[in-house]
């Protein structure tokens, strides 16, 4: 597993296909303050849960400088179901490989059900404008996350 991702830390730059089939590169958005986060399957109840949240939230975030862009190793057919399921507005990006989620530290060894399992550790990381880590959250809770890290930044 790669090291987990500290505040002044430089974002590891990606490209990723989103659920139309379409490129999205991190530093494309140079410029804009991003939350990426990471899930591990869609259409799960705790992370619909917080895609539905983040969705709800979009607007208000958008209207503070933020991008937000969820990124999961489900494939973009799989994500374009879950958007179209959930009526989801936020960006989904697939990492079938989990190359970006081992760099940014989201993938790895987790306790699941007090067993040490490998997979994809609920993240969230936000980039600052010039492409630097502001903020690094890891093995968050799904539910009421959105919230808190509303109140983390300073938007409630």
């Amino acid at each position: 597993m790669a090291d987990r991702l500290s505040p002044g830390d430089i974002a590891p730059d990606f490209t990723l296909t989103d659920d139309k089939g379409a490129s999205v590169t991190l530093s494309d958005l140079c410029g804009s303050k991003v939350i990426v986060y990471f899930y591990p399957a869609a259409m799960t109840p705790g992370c619909t849960t917080q895609a539905c949240e983040f969705t709800e939230s979009l607007d208000r975030l958008r209207s503070e400088g933020y991008e937000v862009l969820a990124i999961s190793p489900d494939a973009p057919e799989k994500l374009a179901k879950f958007r179209e399921r959930d009526a989801l507005t936020i960006t989904l990006l697939s990492d079938p490989d989990k190359a970006v989620m081992t760099r940014w530290g989201a993938f790895g060894e987790k306790k699941l059900y007090g067993k040490v399992v490998e997979g994809v550790i609920r993240s969230t990381v936000v980039v600052d404008e010039e492409g630097a880590v502001s903020h690094a959250f890891y093995n968050v809770k799904a539910t009421g996350h959105v919230a808190k890290l509303r109140r983390d930044l300073g938007l409630d």
